[in-house]
């Protein structure tokens, strides 16, 4: 859906190597190993949705072009999406809805994150209580691990972004 803007990206090297790191972070094993994310869909949406909003709200904190790096990214990571819906066999005329609704669920989530980091970490552990869990878990350790990953990224400068490694935490290392 978007490839054919993402081609013509002069950040496409950069941006893809951005999603692989969001990517990998968000499949590490002891999310849903230790961390008891869903292994489905869903439960990889959140934790993918919870990885790239950390990685775009720092990127739109930072001067340019930092920001327009955050665009291409979150470009990229609708294309991701929709490529996925796509390999699981949705039908060309599910997909805009399905998209439609992930986009929605995304900008949602990723407002949801920002007030509730902001606020500390009680709201924190509320707002991934719902949206991670659906209300079924404790979210404390995730809460940890995300004001942990937020503190990383803060201090990381925009070469760290664009040089790589993006300087997640390993989830296993948050008690």
């Amino acid at each position: 859906m978007l490839s054919w803007f993402f081609r013509g990206s002069p950040n496409r090297r950069l941006v893809d190597r951005l999603h692989g790191e969001i990517v990998a972070a968000a499949r590490d094993p002891a999310l849903y190993a230790d961390y008891a994310i869903a292994d489905t869909f869903e439960g990889r949406f959140e934790a993918m949705t919870l990885h790239a909003t950390l990685v775009l709200r720092q990127l739109n904190a930072m001067a340019p072009p930092a920001p327009e790096l955050a665009q291409d990214l979150a470009d990229a990571v609708f294309s991701h999406f929709d490529a996925t819906l796509r390999e699981m066999g949705v039908g060309d005329v599910v997909v805009p809805k399905r998209m439609k609704a992930l986009a929605e669920a995304f900008a949602g989530r990723g407002v949801a994150y920002d007030q509730a980091l902001r606020a500390g970490a009680p709201a924190l552990a509320a707002t991934l209580a719902r949206n991670v869990y659906a209300g079924r878990a404790d979210a404390a350790r995730l809460a940890r691990f995300v004001e942990k990953a937020r503190a990383a990224l803060a201090e990381a400068s925009f070469d760290a972004f664009a040089d790589g490694p993006v300087p997640f935490p390993k989830p296993a290392s948050v008690a």
